[in-house]
């Protein structure tokens, strides 16, 4: 157990860990467990800490996103910490796994109010740590930044989101869905329209409305195709240049369904026409490297979607591993 139980539970399996002294060379070897013997005031220099958020029954789609954030776990043995193309190891950090948010076998809304709840400890506990969340679907980013709002109530937050989808349907009829969680943070006064910037829309998978909707909120959106031509990392940067001259904290969502279908077999809602890898990667290292993004989430990744060698799983490694990468060359 750790000192944040019963709001966070430990996760279903840790690795060993090397014995003191010894070299750090593997992620599964990096990130520790947040344990009992974790004191909270030491825990409290962690430079990030990730936590698992095993919600899949609130997708629209038939989805095994519950199923991420163990599988993420088992796919930090496949990775070293030293990142070669920036020369940045990782090991030279602190990473903490601070476990799961419990979740209700049935109640999606109790589910819900848990993650408001662990995140706001989270992210009061860890004021200087970067949160990362592992998804679940997309409905956890809303609840996840109203814990953050809970915690830091003088604090006007961002987002910067990649997604293939607005995700700005209605609640009336939608309820606090994976299609809602931009609109949930609308709708509830968490975030402005105006702080939102999705980048990556493209193709025939939103409605008119609701980029109707979009535009009467003032949400940026810049669609993939506009993104290609200008550059996806100056699309970023651009984004974040404005964005950070009205917000205190910029959260970061990572939808991994703006990816191709070709390059992430392992989503629900996966489509083609959509980023590559390394279109990807790069706007999420561009991101990283802005000191107001305060923290980020991987949503909407099905292992049990996935191919025999889950090239999505580890993608959305990759994509954590490259945010961890963009932070420390801040």
């Amino acid at each position: 157990m750790n000192f944040l139980y019963p709001k966070l539970v430990p996760a279903s399996f840790t690795w060993t860990r090397p014995e003191n002294g010894a070299p750090v060379t593997k992620v599964h070897e990096w990130i520790e467990p947040l344990s009992s013997e974790s004191a909270p005031e030491k825990s409290k220099a962690a430079d990030f800490v990730i936590v698992g958020v095993p919600l899949s029954r609130s997708s629209i789609s038939a989805s095994g996103a519950s199923e991420f954030p163990d599988a993420f776990r088992r796919a930090w043995k496949s990775f070293t910490t030293y990142n070669l193309d920036e020369d940045i190891d990782l090991a030279e950090r602190i990473a903490l796994d601070a476990g799961d948010v419990p979740m209700h076998v049935t109640d999606i809304r109790r589910c819900h109010e848990n993650i408001v709840t662990a995140a706001a400890v989270l992210f009061d506990h860890f004021p200087n740590s970067k949160i990362c969340a592992i998804g679940g679907d997309h409905s956890i980013t809303a609840m996840m930044v109203k814990g953050l709002q809970q915690a830091r109530a003088q604090e006007r937050i961002g987002i910067i989101q990649f997604d293939t989808h607005f995700d700005l349907r209605d609640l009336s009829d939608n309820g606090p869905s994976n299609g809602t969680p931009m609109r949930n943070l609308i709708e509830s006064g968490v975030v402005k329209g105006s702080d939102m910037y999705n980048i990556g829309l493209h193709g025939f998978f939103n409605t008119k409305d609701l980029k109707q909707y979009a535009e009467e909120q003032g949400v940026h959106y810049i669609t993939l195709g506009k993104a290609r031509k200008k550059g996806i990392k100056e699309t970023v940067e651009d984004c974040l240049g404005h964005l950070a001259t009205r917000v205190d904290t910029i959260y970061l969502t990572v939808d991994m369904d703006v990816l191709d279908i070709a390059y992430a077999p392992g989503v629900p809602a996966s489509t083609p026409g959509g980023m590559t890898t390394a279109e990807l990667l790069e706007g999420v290292m561009a991101a990283a490297k802005h000191p107001k993004v305060g923290a980020m989430d991987i949503v909407c990744l099905d292992p049990l979607k996935d191919t025999l060698v889950q090239p999505t799983v580890k993608l959305g490694t990759h994509v954590f591993l490259t945010f961890a990468t963009g932070v420390m060359l801040r």
